[in-house]
């Protein structure tokens, strides 16, 4: 899922995201209430017509953030008190207030609110934590319980070409967050309570928070047998392309990631090693684009979107710091990503993952 925490995939429009064949997209509920605050939003018609994309859009619960700025926070059972990073102005998050503005923003899926612990984290503390995430859990749940929320009927970008365009009107899907940093025995039980509470779909919350990446594979070895097969398992933050393919193989199914992004931002080009294979060991490689060896270099960025760019070309942007440079850079990096994953659909269609 690209991210588009405040509306938007930095650089990018709506335009492009279609080009890109991006099915779906991740929204902040955390930075939307900040600025440009829900009631705009909810006046617009919802996060879709403010922002012009039909599609299905995934807004985490603000829990991340919040959770991030531990100097500027106070939790407590009720929920958690926070101040604005960018008046100070003071606001108090529960699980059911995070369920109300996901209902205004009207995104398709909507996540719990969770406790998000940091790493490393003390036992005693992860153990106090899953239990507070587990009454939160249940607060969600009830707060959504029987209500069918209806979108902003706006005609699906996804319906097959010639068909009638049908009007969305399927109710938002609550997804629950396990839970339990590195402790096994804890994210074992995280994981047993949160499905207890049958939710439409699970996530893995608090990894791809500095552990070693085998420690965070080993989380997914014990923690997704417990979760329902029938339901979609979504590892939250991940990441690498190569972290995304064991993530795959342990079953997951879905992911978002600041990376592309951010990367991209940094000058650094995510590029297929030759032709797109991901059963080679070293199938794709970072550049950096505004390294002085690709000041001459005229061969295509890529052989996708970017093919009629030379690096040359995105050089001399990055160097002359020209805002384009950022649009084709992103451009690239989300294209490499979604690509990733179709190659990976196509593998497990064959039987090789």
């Amino acid at each position: 899922m690209p991210i588009a925490t405040k509306g938007v995939v930095k650089t990018l429009s709506v335009e492009d995201l279609k080009n890109l064949k991006a099915r779906i997209i991740l929204s902040n509920t955390y930075h939307l209430m900040l600025k440009p605050g829900i009631d705009l939003i909810k006046k617009a018609g919802g996060l879709h017509k403010f922002m012009n994309w039909l599609g299905p859009i995934l807004t985490d619960s603000g829990g991340f953030q919040v959770f991030s700025l531990s100097k500027i926070r106070k939790i407590k059972e009720r929920g958690v008190m926070f101040n604005s990073i960018i008046d100070g102005k003071k606001y108090f998050l529960t699980p059911e207030k995070a369920i109300k503005i996901q209902e205004d923003l009207g995104s398709d899926i909507v996540m719990a609110l969770d406790e998000c612990t940091s790493y490393p984290c003390d036992y005693e503390y992860a153990k106090k934590s899953i239990e507070l995430t587990f009454r939160w859990a249940k607060r969600c749940k009830e707060a959504k319980e029987d209500k069918s929320h209806i979108f902003c009927g706006q005609a699906s970008p996804f319906c097959p070409k010639g068909s009638p365009q049908k009007v969305r009107d399927k109710k938002q899907l609550l997804f629950g967050i396990t839970q339990g940093s590195v402790y096994k025995d804890l994210r074992i039980k995280s994981a047993k309570q949160i499905v207890s509470l049958d939710f439409d779909g699970y996530a893995l919350g608090g990894l791809a928070v500095g552990e070693p990446a085998k420690k965070m594979l080993k989380v997914l070895d014990y923690t997704i047998p417990l979760l329902p097969q029938n339901k979609p398992h979504y590892l939250m933050g991940v990441g690498r392309p190569e972290q995304i393919i064991e993530a795959v193989k342990r079953g997951i199914d879905m992911f978002d990631c600041v990376i592309p992004t951010r990367e991209a931002r940094h000058n650094r080009l995510y590029l297929w090693q030759g032709k797109a294979d991901i059963t080679k060991k070293n199938f794709y490689k970072v550049i950096n684009i505004a390294s002085s060896k690709f000041k001459a270099d005229l061969l295509p960025i890529n052989q996708g979107m970017l093919k009629k760019y030379s690096k040359a070309y995105l050089y001399h942007l990055f160097k002359t710091k020209e805002p384009l440079a950022l649009r084709l850079a992103t451009l690239n990096n989300l294209e490499f990503y979604l690509n990733l994953m179709l190659e990976i659909r196509r593998a497990i269609k064959r039987g090789m993952i």
